[in-house]
Order: structure tokens, then C-alpha cells, then sequence
């Protein structure tokens, strides 16, 4: 009941937005490359931070 109201860790967000630049990253590169490419340096910019969080 109570996790409802649980507010997600830093680690859960960047989680998150990292598995939402990859699936956008995918989508964008069938059709615009540079675009996709661009996606997915955001998407590793954020996998950097997770790792530096542990």
C-alpha cells in the first residue's frame, strides 16, 4: 500500500530514462542515423552516471 507513495531512487531514474533514449535511440536509427546516433550518446551519458552511482 505504501508503495504507492514510494519516490524512486536516483538510480531507478536514470534506469528509466536510459531504457527510454535506447528504445527511442532504436526508432529514430531506422529512419534518421544522425539522429539515432545523437539519441544514443545521451543514452551512454546516462549509463555513465549509473555506473558511477553503483
Amino acid at each position: 500500500m505504501f508503495e504507492l507513495f514510494k519516490q524512486k531512487s536516483e538510480k531507478e531514474k536514470l534506469n528509466a530514462k536510459y531504457k527510454k533514449l535506447m528504445a527511442e535511440a532504436h526508432r529514430l536509427s531506422q529512419t534518421d542515423r544522425k539522429a539515432g546516433d545523437a539519441k544514443m550518446a545521451e543514452a551512454i551519458e546516462v549509463l555513465n552516471q549509473l555506473e558511477k552511482i553503483g
